[in-house]
């Protein structure tokens, strides 16, 4: 195999050690949670490992192996992750980071498992994002293990499980969370006393039933005396039915519980999440169940696209101990041949293949963690936001946008500004200024995040799988790569569907403040590709240019019956878009952790060691990882500039232009050369090429054209990054077996 070969000193020869992701992944400074990454993943390469290689998967019942899972996830400090130490946990402040790095290191080995972790925490999470202080403090408290003083007071309590009961067995489950069938009304309201709620609600695909001490539930008012919809907390020792239904017959995640409740029981008003308040004998919630799912999923679907991210990375290794080991043993294959040590690496086409699914396992780890990250540090600078709003006497969804329009434009401002311009330190002191510039990129990472690493992630498991041959689909597979593949199919889904995330997107991405940080972002590729163009930064850089050109194009552009491009209802139009900038956002990230590595590595005496090596195979995935992306965008963006322009025909004015042959004749003799230009002739009997049309002409968007030639020629290098990086992965050493059980 012809390769563009390094020195011994820039090859990587061991596969990325912890210390190095620590580092890529910004927690090499945090160690509670380099310990729960440790403990989670005993749990996962441990517990987890043993119950799938067992058979649990094949059985769709709670069983007392799966349950003991659970006690797994107690002891090990997971199941405490989400609380603050006074609630029983031991991590104190924002914890995205800390709860994706948990279900990362689950999903390494099953995402039941990892579905049954993040499952507790969603139950929590509309408590946690929008419940009063009691109900938060009430239902954490009961959620976490007991602590060493309770053991040792002789206290034998166990942690409560929570399951929250969204969707329900309506047209179209999960694809419109706005559409609830769920009932609440009041029960009995005395003069004087708190009113008592009858909640009648049926659940479909609820996670955690099995075995969920409470549930908190979405349902609307069938009661004039009660204002819109909310979400209720239900326990299993209400006056009422609690029926947990039968398991759902899933083909996957059988490692997490999953079934069709029904609820019909009476509790207190003081179970709505958040509260509520009383005018003219009505019931008004604080928040409707749309606020707080709002507040839920925005966070929550992290984790769930970085289950994806740690499937195809967790694939590498199995893959390239099956492709090496593929010819041992044959009569034809002697120790120390190319065949026996290389077995199927021997071929360029099985190491580009596993190039291109190692490069998308490290672009989506790096997009979900930058989102996990992302939210840590807006969680404190929310907190501070609501509160002056709270104190100008700012209240509800609608005044607090139109009371952050002057934020928004002075965070524009700052984004426009030079680094030595003195104003800077100004507008970044505002909080208001960091709030908006924070919200507005969360909004994109979020389902960009959940979009792309299940979506495009799913389809390069498939290839993981492939690159296993028949073993990939059989269940002892090493690494047990087919279940993975199956289970992603379900990760797709959860917290809404593809088209959930990629309608927000058409949203949320066309925001001033976003396109100010877009441009911004692209400048900066600009200049990374100046200092580290090996990184593929160029190729990048000139791929979201060409994405948000044809982004204004598209928002001013009409088709043939003048009906507008861009629109909230052309979803063949805006959907398109939003996942090619999926691409370049996960592109982005990939290219920022790599130069993180290459920045702080030499401080690290564990990741210095062959720290050269793993930077420049980071930096060659980067390489191919952007030119993927960017011939992606590029093909999606010319498909939507020139889709919509109609095809020209014989039969309009658009052949006028084209030459008779008789004039070519006279003009070869002035112009040579000019016959073997001229694309469409006419004869003088007025017959033409045997086509639909005269060739389409580009009136109109040259520029487009300049900028995807620009953007052709910026690819230069990336196949030379990818032979670099399929000859570091014929070589890198990797363990003698798998650390968990096949």
């Amino acid at each position: 195999m012809a390769t563009a070969t390094l020195s011994e000193s820039r090859t990587m020869l061991t596969l990325p050690s912890d210390s190095v992701r620590q580092i890529l992944w910004r927690f090499a400074d945090r160690y509670d949670l380099q310990m729960l990454v440790q403990s989670a993943r005993g749990v996962a390469r441990g517990k987890v490992a043993r119950l799938v290689a067992s058979g649990e998967r094949n059985t769709h019942d709670w069983t007392p192996a799966k349950n003991e899972m659970l006690l797994a996830f107690d002891r090990a400090g997971i199941t405490a992750a989400f609380m603050e130490p006074e609630e029983g946990g031991f991590i104190a402040g924002p914890k995205n980071l800390a709860l994706s790095l948990s279900a990362f290191e689950l999903a390494w080995v099953d995402g039941g498992a990892a579905t049954a972790s993040l499952a507790s925490f969603l139950a929590l999470s509309p408590i946690h994002e929008r419940g009063t202080q009691e109900q938060i403090t009430h239902y954490k408290t009961l959620a976490a293990p007991p602590q060493p003083q309770e053991q040792k007071d002789g206290q034998d309590r166990r942690p409560w499980r929570g399951a929250f009961a969204l969707t329900e067995p309506i047209p179209y489950v999960g694809v419109d969370t706005g559409m609830l069938s769920g009932k609440v009304a009041i029960a009995e309201w005395r003069d004087g006393e708190e009113p008592w709620l009858q909640v009648d609600k049926r659940g479909r695909f609820i996670t955690n039933i099995a075995f969920a001490d409470f549930v908190t539930a979405a349902v609307n008012s069938a009661d004039p005396r009660i204002k819109g919809s909310c979400v209720v907390i239900l326990e299993t020792g209400d006056e009422g039915s609690f029926d947990r239904g039968t398991p759902t017959k899933k083909l996957v995640h059988q490692l997490s519980s999953t079934g069709d409740p029904i609820f019909s029981m009476k509790v207190p008003a003081s179970r709505i999440v958040g509260g509520y308040t009383v005018k003219d004998g009505v019931l008004i919630p604080n928040f409707s169940h749309g606020e707080i799912i709002e507040a839920v999923f925005r966070r929550t679907r992290v984790p769930v696209g970085l289950m994806s991210a740690a499937k195809l990375l967790s694939a590498v290794e199995p893959v390239i101990r099956y492709q090496r080991e593929r010819f041992r043993g044959a009569e034809g294959s002697k120790p120390g041949s190319i065949r026996y040590e290389h077995g199927i690496q021997q071929r360029e086409d099985a190491l580009h293949r596993l190039v291109d699914v190692w490069a998308t396992g490290e672009a989506a780890a790096s997009l979900g963690f930058a989102a996990a990250r992302l939210f840590d540090e807006m969680e404190p600078i929310e907190k501070q936001k609501t509160a002056i709003l709270k104190e100008r006497g700012v209240a509800g969804g609608r005044a607090e946008m139109k009371a952050l329009k002057e934020s928004e434009q002075r965070a524009i401002e700052l984004l426009s500004l030079k680094r030595d311009d003195p104003r800077r330190a100004e507008l970044e002191a505002d909080p208001l200024v960091q709030y908006v510039l924070m919200d507005a990129e969360a909004n994109v990472l979020c389902p960009a995040t959940k979009l792309w690493n299940t979506g495009h992630g799913t389809n390069m498991m498939r290839e993981a799988v492939s690159l296993m041959g028949g073993y990939g689909i059989t269940e002892d597979c090493p690494g047990f790569l087919g279940q993975k593949w199956m289970d992603s199919q379900l990760e797709a889904t959860y917290e809404g569907p593809e088209a959930v995330q990629r309608r927000q997107l058409t949203v949320t991405m066309t925001s001033e403040v976003f396109l100010a940080q877009f441009r911004a972002w692209t400048s900066g590729m600009r200049r990374i590709a100046n200092t580290n163009p090996g990184t593929g930064a160029c190729t990048l850089a000139s791929a979201m240019h060409l994405w948000l050109w044809t982004l204004n194009y598209l928002q001013k552009a009409t088709d043939p019956a003048g009906n507008k491009l861009y629109h909230g209802q052309r979803q063949g139009v805006t959907f398109a878009l939003a996942d090619a900038l999926c691409w370049l956002l996960a592109s982005r990230c990939q290219i920022l952790d790599v130069l993180e590595l290459e920045a702080q590595g030499p401080a690290d005496s564990v990741a210095a060691e062959g720290l050269e090596g793993t930077v420049q195979f980071l930096s060659d995935l980067c390489h191919t990882q952007a030119a993927q992306a960017a011939g992606e965008a590029s093909r999606i963006c010319a498909e939507l500039v020139f889709g919509y322009i109609p095809h020209p025909t014989w039969v309009d004015a658009s052949h006028q232009g084209c030459f008779l042959a008789s004039e070519l004749a006279d003009y070869e003799e002035t112009m040579p050369g000019i016959t073997a230009m001229a694309v469409d002739v006419l004869a003088a009997d007025g017959s033409h090429p045997q086509k639909a049309g005269p060739c389409a002409g580009c009136a109109g968007n040259s520029e487009f054209l300049r900028l995807q030639n620009k953007l052709a020629t910026c690819l230069s290098g990336a196949r030379l990054a990818k032979d670099r990086a399929a000859e570091t992965v014929s070589k890198v050493m990797i363990p003698e077996a798998l650390d968990y059980p096949a």
